[in-house]
């Protein structure tokens, strides 16, 4: 059998081990990155096929192709229906980076609380040198103690930035979504969740119902003093309504790791750099060595269970 990865620059190849996936009995080819013109050639023959973000079309689904294994949570890079008809089984790999996007979750939100960057600048800059007391007050810092921390989608990573929050004294609120009944009571409508958060977190996942979730008609339902964070998926978020609020200061701050398009070789609003109180990092929220480390052995896993005749992970 004939196995390929598409893509395994995306894992950072050179500090993460691919061996226990490679190590499994089929002949590899491993590939840094794949051009789309070189897709055809590079799967050709090919009975299992791995890729983090390399677009597989029905026209990509090969006679010989049995397996597609998405090196990542979201799998909107396979069609699905297309390779579901065409007999080819698709796996998926979740839980391996919780750890590291709740803690850049949070780096965010103290780095947005504190003024991480604005007091960092400032003592740098020499206005702490020349300041006339021991300290600087240029920039208003609040305690999260006694905030009211609001999360739109509650799986393993919600439930992980819910869990710091209560370290912090936090109360929490989880977003009752209304195309979903959960049977919890407890959860709160997601326009009162808006109205009453002092931290807004996204971690839930693109969907058709999810697109521009957060738009410029919830924002403006935000606190004047509240912040946002997508740690998610870019489409949640109308980049443009976002750099308007922000802007027109009707929401305190923003920390965004990803965008609609990655990269965003067409630019984007939320690249400004007037734009204030906005962290932007580039879709590293999961990039701990340990996290892509798990992704390789959770996907050797399911591509092991596979091969022995009872697919785990597989999307459906």
């Amino acid at each position: 059998m004939k196995g390929v990865i598409l893509d395994a620059d995306s894992l950072g190849s050179e500090d993460v081990d691919l061996r226990p996936i490679t190590d499994l009995p089929l002949s590899w080819a491993v590939y840094g990155n794949t051009e789309p013109a070189e897709l055809v050639e590079r799967i050709a023959g090919a009975d299992v096929v791995l890729t983090n973000k390399v677009l597989i079309g029905p026209a990509d689904l090969t006679p010989e192709l049995r397996y597609i294994g998405v090196l990542a949570t979201g799998t909107n890079v396979v069609d699905i229906s297309a390779a579901r008809a065409s007999g080819v089984v698709v796996t998926n790999v979740t839980g391996y980076g919780t750890g590291s996007v709740v803690q850049h979750t949070w780096a965010m939100i103290l780095a947005l609380t504190t003024r991480l960057a604005d007091y960092n600048i400032a003592a740098l800059d020499g206005r702490w040198a020349n300041s006339s007391t021991f300290c600087l007050l240029d920039y208003p810092v609040s305690e999260l103690a006694g905030k009211t921390l609001g999360i739109i989608g509650y799986g393993r990573l919600g439930q992980g930035v819910a869990e710091i929050g209560r370290a912090f004294s936090m109360r929490v609120g989880i977003a009752s979504l209304p195309w979903r009944q959960s049977g919890d009571d407890t959860r709160m409508p997601l326009d009162r969740l808006l109205r009453e958060a002092d931290v807004v977190s996204l971690h839930c996942p693109l969907t058709a119902e999810t697109r521009h979730l957060i738009g410029r008609r919830e924002l403006t339902m935000m606190k004047r003093s509240a912040l946002l964070i997508n740690c998610a998926r870019g489409g949640l978020v109308e980049e443009q309504a976002l750099a308007d609020a922000l802007e027109a200061g009707e929401i305190a701050g923003a920390g965004v790791d990803v965008l609609t398009e990655e990269p965003p070789v067409d630019g984007n609003p939320l690249l400004n750099p007037d734009l204030p109180h906005l962290i932007v990092t580039p879709h590293s929220a999961w990039v701990a060595r340990e996290a892509r480390q798990r992704l390789v052995t959770l996907a050797a896993d399911n591509l092991r269970s596979y091969l022995a005749g009872s697919p785990a992970n597989q999307v459906l």
